[in-house]
């Protein structure tokens, strides 16, 4: 069973929500008394000139059956690609043993990743403090004398 995703959750929060309100056949007057939220603030999310707040993208994705997910989030930045939301399905075929193996794998292999990322981090970090050192040192060290001049 393929589920086709729909075009209005591959653009940004200004597009995504123009798109959202026309595949519904909706003015922007009508999408502002749908929601709750006066029309000005519609146009203003719209045109990209102002982010909603959160209780605005609570109201929207209430009014609108979707979730803050797909409101604020493209399907890109959130979920597995499909070559592992195909493997997971096949994942939620084991039997209860295999399952629990596979997920501890998987919590390894995430450690070691958020491990990896914390040690780059702190190597970047020492980097950054090993050339602020060096940069004081510099500006720190006294002039050289200028040479004289023979009359």
């Amino acid at each position: 069973m393929s589920h086709r995703t729909p075009d209005w959750l591959h653009m940004n929060i200004a597009e995504r929500l123009t798109a959202l309100r026309k595949s519904k056949g909706l003015t922007q007057q009508a999408m502002a008394e749908f929601v709750g939220l006066h029309i000005t603030q519609i146009k203003r999310y719209e045109t990209g000139e102002a982010a909603p707040s959160l209780e605005a993208i609570k109201k929207i994705a209430l009014a609108f059956t979707v979730t803050t997910d797909e409101l604020i989030f493209d399907t890109v930045e959130r979920g597995p690609d499909e070559t592992l939301r195909l493997q997971f399905e096949a994942v939620r075929q084991f039997d209860d043993e295999d399952r629990l193996i596979a997920l501890g794998v998987l919590e390894g292999l995430m450690l070691k990743h958020q491990a990896k990322q914390i040690q780059n981090a702190a190597a970047a970090q020492r980097q950054q403090i090993a050339a602020q050192a060096a940069s004081r040192k510099l500006s720190a060290a006294p002039m050289p004398k200028p040479a004289r001049k023979r009359a």
